[in-house]
């Protein structure tokens, strides 16, 4: 029998109501994603010191942290596009007008199915990719969910946008590696910059170390604002499927700015008559949607799940409409008012697509305990075993650049990438520019490649397999 706890105050939560049992599953939850951010800093942040480290540029005791530094800096001012990019998978909205112990299946099945497989690979020392983990686990728990309660089910949009941003990372990162590393040989011809050190005691020059470390910083940057995000999107899936009343929509927005931009919208709508079918049915369903929007808004606060499903819903459906018309040839808007429209969509979007900074603090300071801790095996790998000989400055700083460069471009579209891949197919791509095909570690390489392929799937079946059981005992 459960026990109902009233007005049970968290930090940075506040009063929440849920069954003693149901509590207690939401707390191992959210430890859990904070594990789960912390074997990621195993797998990926580790990525970011390795050159650094293995090229005696920063000793580990300064690498470290001053990695985690700038990734927290990349969490903080990364934005939370790629965090929502990530929830947009799953059938969330469908979630919140559920019992919560459905969500709690889910969020248990993403996270120990991500955990599992991260954990095992990290304890190979193999650089295995915590978003691959991570979406495959996703869409198996989504899989789940269809299996008993129909509906969207897994955004299938979504996952083919985020699968190929996946899958031709890498790609682009052994590209652009060669290309680079051939530039450095044939035009900068510096042998200090293609030393590989022997010793302990054999560092960088002053400028090649500056070089390094400010490549290890980039990468470490934009690994927070694309990596860390995840983990966001991780614990806001928590707090939505648990609490969606206080978390679904962002109630630090003044419903007057909400307002404001919906006159705007409106305004807009009354300025630009439309001279076809295709058009006046958008500014109909759009003009739809504003008065709805703004019928809910004079209601009653959102103190239930159904009332935070449906303005989360009228908001969404608010964005998708000014989308359309955005978009649509046929609908020639008078000068500005399309960005009036973008301006007012952008404001909306906070509504629904937001993180509170204890979250983004919280996966940041989990990321960088976790580099400290669990560093040492992964650099290893990066340093001695993609390639048949030992990196040198010039391989290093060229991974670095390219993986810093791919990943920041990716954080720009909203996108996931794999910093693991990136940066190992940089280096691999380094030593091919150096020495050709046979100065890459074929063991290492097939081993990485397997890891690659076999995470999606074993991902899926093993969240898949999860939601079933949990789903059991609701």
């Amino acid at each position: 029998m459960q026990t109902q706890l009233n007005a049970v105050i968290f930090p940075l939560l506040g009063e929440i109501n849920l069954s003693g049992t149901i509590l207690l599953v939401f707390l191992v939850c959210v430890l859990a994603v904070i594990c789960f951010e912390f074997v990621n800093g195993f797998h990926d942040t580790a990525n970011a010191v390795a050159t650094v480290i293995y090229t005696k540029a920063l000793k580990p005791v300064i690498a470290v942290p001053w990695s985690g530094f700038w990734n927290f800096m990349g969490v903080l001012l990364g934005g939370v596009s790629v965090a929502m990019g990530i929830l947009k998978l799953i059938p969330l909205n469908e979630l919140m007008i559920l019992p919560v112990e459905v969500g709690a299946c889910m969020v248990l099945a993403v996270l120990l199915a991500s955990i599992v497989w991260n954990l095992g690979t990290w304890y190979l020392g193999i650089p295995c990719s915590s978003s691959h983990t991570m979406i495959g686990a996703m869409i198996g728990a989504s899989l789940g969910f269809t299996w008993y309660y129909g509906g969207r089910g897994v955004n299938w949009h979504q996952a083919e946008e985020i699968g190929l941003s996946l899958v031709l990372s890498p790609l682009v990162g052994f590209g652009l590696a060669v290309l680079l590393m051939m530039f450095m040989k044939h035009i900068i011809k510096s042998k200090q910059l293609f030393h590989i050190p022997t010793g302990e005691n054999d560092r960088p020059p002053i400028l090649i170390r500056l070089l390094l470390i400010t490549t290890c910083t980039l990468v470490s940057f934009f690994h927070g604002s694309n990596d860390g995000q995840k983990g966001v999107g991780l614990l806001m899936l928590i707090m939505i499927a648990f609490l969606p009343v206080k978390f679904a929509v962002n109630h630090s927005i003044p419903q007057d700015k909400i307002l404001s931009s919906l006159n705007q919208t409106e305004m807009v709508l009354h300025r630009n008559p439309t001279v076809n079918t295709a058009g006046n049915r958008l500014f109909s369903r759009l003009d739809s949607a504003i008065a709805a929007t703004k019928a809910e808004l004079s209601g009653k606060p959102i103190t239930d799940n159904l009332k935070a499903y449906k303005f989360r819903q009228l908001i969404q459906k608010m964005n998708s409409e000014i989308e359309a018309i955005k978009t649509n040839k046929s609908i020639a808007l008078k000068k500005g008012d399309e960005a009036i429209l973008s301006d007012a969509s952008n404001e909306l979007l906070k509504v629904t697509d937001f993180a509170p900074i204890w979250v983004i603090g919280t996966i940041s300071v989990s990321l960088g305990l976790g580099t400290m801790i669990g560093w040492k095996r992964i650099v290893v790998t990066i340093g001695e075993k993609i390639g048949n000989e030992h990196l040198s400055y010039a391989q290093g700083a060229t991974a670095e650049i390219v993986a810093a460069t791919t990943i920041g471009l990716s954080t720009g579209f909203g996108l996931p990438v794999s910093t693991t891949h990136v940066l190992s197919s940089g280096i691999a791509g380094a030593m091919v520019a150096s020495g050709g095909t046979k100065n890459l570690n074929n063991g290492t390489l097939k081993n990485i490649a397997i890891a690659w392929v076999l995470t999606l799937p074993v991902a899926i079946v093993l969240s898949l397999v999860l939601f079933l059981f949990f789903h059991l005992f609701i």
